[in-house]
């Protein structure tokens, strides 16, 4: 069995292939060629963790193709089984709040293929995701991001909305390090997350908060939000006001209502993100309107993901 690190995986993914692959992901999610169930979360209370189990089939053949080829004996095209374990200690210090290993199996005969660290799959599949949001949900003319938090969410996000509109002004706010981020990547560090999403045509809140960092009434018609963090049933990251003015859409329906509690208190879903990518559903209805995608990760997304890396070390010779 194949073993990859977390800088071998680093070496073969790259959003620029990965949002594509997750546009794919989730319309197959929201189309039923995916059986997963809800993650089971374990509580790890003694040190302010959690444990989950992730898994995945993606067992019928995709009507979004894999970009090039599939390496010799790879099988049909769109398979892959497999599942992630992770682990989310929001407290942490020093080290990242998530660590992840990712195993895929042969599908065909259940044989293990190859385990790989999880940790950057997770950031990067995650911002790839909100990526394909934006590009669907967010005006043409988006020209302004707003980072709430600056840790690695914000920093992938960045990376990868920079590939789906052209942004002319970024700016971050998180309480502790927005200063470091904006001197690093070039962008300003608002005093307050009101003065950073105030004005803003796209706002990212990608904190580990377990109440609301953003409120609605900061909010411009048109803006276009991608909620990643508060992935609990008793956590917000959002306030009454930015769900009563929202048009809502998720990845999965069913694990949103089971795992979020911005989800639950909005009560009203527009969509999945794969409803729309398969035109079962539609997007943005106005220039004016404000929309609203909050992500919770699937399985099938880290599956895909390590399948697209596994993929191109067979590729690349790798056994």
């Amino acid at each position: 069995m194949l073993v990859l690190d977390e800088a071998a995986v680093r070496r073969y993914l790259h959003l620029e292939e990965l949002i594509p692959a997750m546009e794919r992901a989730l319309a197959d999610l929201s189309t039923g060629k995916v059986v997963q169930p809800v993650r089971v979360v374990l509580p790890v209370a003694e040190h302010g963790g959690f444990f989950a189990l992730m898994p995945a089939y993606l067992g019928k053949r995709s009507a979004y193709p894999h970009p090039g080829p599939l390496p010799q004996g790879r099988g049909e095209e769109g398979r892959a089984l497999g599942v992630k374990l992770v682990t989310l200690y929001p407290d942490n210090k020093g080290v990242p709040t998530h660590h992840a290993v990712i195993q895929l199996f042969k599908p065909e005969t259940g044989e293990p293929l190859v385990m790989m660290d999880g940790r950057l799959i997770t950031e990067e599949r995650t911002a790839a995701v909100s990526a394909v949001a934006t590009r669907l949900l967010a005006r043409q003319d988006a020209s302004v991001l707003a980072l709430i938090g600056s840790g690695v969410q914000a920093r992938s996000h960045l990376k990868a909305l920079r590939l789906v509109r052209d942004f002319t002004e970024v700016r971050v706010w998180s309480p502790r390090h927005a200063a470091e981020f904006a001197q690093e990547f070039g962008v300003r560090a608002a005093a307050s997350a009101e003065e950073a999403v105030r004005g803003a045509d796209v706002v990212v809140t990608a904190t580990t908060s377990q109440t609301p960092v953003l409120k609605g009434e900061w909010l411009s018609p048109g803006v276009h939000i991608n909620a990643v963090g508060a992935p609990r049933p008793d956590w917000r990251e959002l306030d009454d006001e930015v769900l009563r003015r929202s048009r809502l859409y998720v990845d999965s329906r069913e694990a949103a209502l089971a795992e979020s509690g911005d989800v639950r208190a909005a009560g009203e879903i527009a969509g999945e993100l794969g409803e729309v990518i398969a035109g079962l559903k539609p997007g943005r209805g106005a220039p004016e309107e404000i929309t609203l995608f909050k992500s919770l990760g699937q399985a099938v997304e880290d599956v895909v993901t390590a399948d697209l890396v596994y993929r191109k070390v067979l590729a690349a010779g790798g056994s």
